[in-house]
């Protein structure tokens, strides 16, 4: 299964929350702002979103 992986960068707070809560350490922060720079190891378990305190990311099956 593919998931896309959508970072509002204009949401994102670059509170490293993505970051460390993703099991399949898909997101590291770039210029203060979440990246997903390995999306095809994405879960799709969706525990970004859940910890997205701006609600910054959707994860969206493909």
């Amino acid at each position: 299964m593919a998931w896309d992986i959508v970072v509002d960068e204009d949401k994102c707070v670059g509170d490293e929350e993505c970051v460390n809560a993703c099991p399949a350490q898909v997101y590291e922060l770039q210029n203060g702002k979440a990246v997903a720079i390995e999306p095809d190891e994405c879960l799709g378990c969706e525990t970004c979103v859940e910890v997205c305190p701006e609600g910054a990311i959707t994860v969206t099956e493909v």
